[in-house]
């Protein structure tokens, strides 16, 4: 469908779109979407200077809860709830809606917080201090925000639940006065599954204005924003110009009703190709300057993890992994695979599995997302996989990116279904931040899996941590927002 009419025949983007290397995404410095840009690759920002390594100074925040109209509890921060974190120039500062002192700093780095209470915090990264008024946009924000990777003061975001204000959808919001400037994607009548939730984080092309965002609906919208942004006349406004959307049918939904059409997980993009898992057992490379898919393989069961893209030695592959829903594969254990797979033709190069438990409405398998390691831990892929060896426990474990070959396993008596988050020393070597739904943040060796500090933080963790040179970010069920320094 292009802008409200059905398309026939061959599609063509009007404009073509084309993401380059994770590096070339952003403007803004900070980490600004789920797993930080196209590739999906980092949620830690800049160099950490570590000594010490363990956990320092802290900070906390509260958040709060929101009931929906079915009675379902949302409380603090849920999955994927990675904060969004970015170093605002003063100019621009100066036309938002910051208090004075955050307006007057010389340099300000800013955690931006969508929570499950509806609420939208903003908070210094060091101190944990307001920069600005929450904002209550009153619908539940389970997965991740995305800012504009040109610098405009623009945030989308997508609910992940339907609210007393109304049926759940996307919203972009000017972060000069919050005003919401465009929503879109509630009830959407073009799509074959009717579940307006917006888990996934989208991407924004900065080259061609383009909003790319994939919904549980099954239907992927590519929005030109038609933004404007006018820094010294305190700005912006988004006035969408064109509007595609895409959606698909599988068998296995078709003849079930279970294995649903829809996307939780973020989309990778490399060139024009965009890679998704389903939650119904599909990993779709999609060219999206053609709406063809390019190749499908078979995942088996609803896939959550986002998946990340690495180029080794000129070529792009991707690592993924899976869930085990309950009742749909068995009722008992299923096997969870983490694949190796060959980006330009879907094939699986390796794959290593485990056997996992698996809850009602709480999965077993992998719902966070696989982390690859970087500079003296490039050769390692790091998978946490929760629900194994026991219906209560969970491993991370790191993976030889060559062979798939374990190389360390780290057990804990709960699983995870956070993201672990890889960040680097000056002198390259690797450290791993992993959160469980035991309460604990765990400061691991990316090299050889020890664990070198621990906290107990109060609070069941199912979202997933960012990292700002020194200093980590991150909320948990239970109400409160942690900022932690890494010493």
């Amino acid at each position: 469908m292009v802008d409200g009419e059905m398309f026939e025949g061959e599609y063509e983007d009007d404009t073509g779109i084309y993401f380059g290397y994770p590096e070339e995404y952003s403007s803004l410095p900070g980490v600004i979407t789920f797993r930080g840009n196209n590739f999906r690759d980092s949620a830690a920002y800049g160099t950490a200077n570590i000594t010490q390594k363990k956990f320092g100074g802290s900070w906390t925040a509260g958040t709060g809860s929101l009931t929906a109209p079915n009675g379902t509890f949302w409380s603090g921060n849920g999955w994927t709830g990675q904060p969004l974190i970015a170093e605002w120039p003063k100019e621009t500062r100066q036309i938002m809606n910051m208090y004075d002192w955050a307006k007057e700093a010389e340099t300000l780095v800013e955690v931006v917080y969508p929570s499950m209470d509806g609420y939208i915090y903003f908070y210094e990264l060091q101190t944990g201090k307001a920069t600005r008024d929450a904002l209550n946009l009153g619908y539940t924000f389970k997965g991740t925000g995305t800012l504009d990777p040109r610098g405009y003061p623009l945030l989308c975001v997508g609910s992940g639940y339907d609210s007393y204000k109304g049926t759940s959808h996307v919203f972009l919001v000017s972060l000069i006065d919050f005003s919401v400037l465009y929503e879109f994607g509630a009830n959407d009548g073009f799509a074959h599954r009717a579940w307006s939730m917006y888990d996934s984080a989208p991407l924004i092309d900065a080259d061609t204005d383009k909003l790319i965002y994939c919904g549980e609906n099954g239907v992927i919208y590519i929005i030109t924003l038609g933004t404007e942004y006018d820094e010294e006349a305190g700005t912006i406004s988004v006035n969408p110009t064109r509007a595609a959307k895409w959606r698909y049918m599988s068998n296995r939904f078709a003849s079930t009703g279970q294995f649903w059409l829809g996307f939780e997980a973020s989309p990778v993009i490399w060139q024009s190709h965009m890679i998704v898992p389903d939650n119904g057992g599909n990993l779709i490379c999609l060219d999206l300057n053609t709406l063809t898919v390019d190749w499908v393989q078979d995942t088996l069961d609803d896939t959550n993890c986002t998946p990340v893209l690495e180029i080794e030695d000129g070529h792009p592959y991707i690592y993924a992994s899976t869930s085990y829903h309950l009742g749909w594969r068995s009722w008992m254990t299923a096997d969870v695979p983490v694949w190796k797979i060959d980006a330009e033709t879907g094939e699986i190069v390796w794959q290593v599995s485990y056997s996992c438990y698996s809850v009602e409405e709480l999965s077993g398998g992998t719902q966070g997302s696989i982390a690859v390691g970087k500079h003296n831990v490039s050769d390692l892929v790091y998978v946490p996989i929760a629900r194994t060896p026991s219906a209560s426990g969970g491993k991370l474990v790191a993976l030889d990116k060559e062979t798939g070959e374990e190389v360390w396993v780290m057990e804990t008596q709960v699983y995870s279904w956070s993201t672990p988050t890889l960040m680097y020393d000056q002198n390259g070597d690797g450290y791993i931040l992993y959160c469980t739904t035991g309460y604990y943040l765990y400061l691991l060796d990316a090299r050889t899996g020890e664990i070198l500090d621990s906290r107990n933080l109060g609070g069941l963790f199912e979202a997933s941590p960012a990292v700002y040179g020194n200093w980590l970010v991150v909320g948990h069920r239970n109400g409160s927002i942690y900022g932690i320094e890494l010493t």
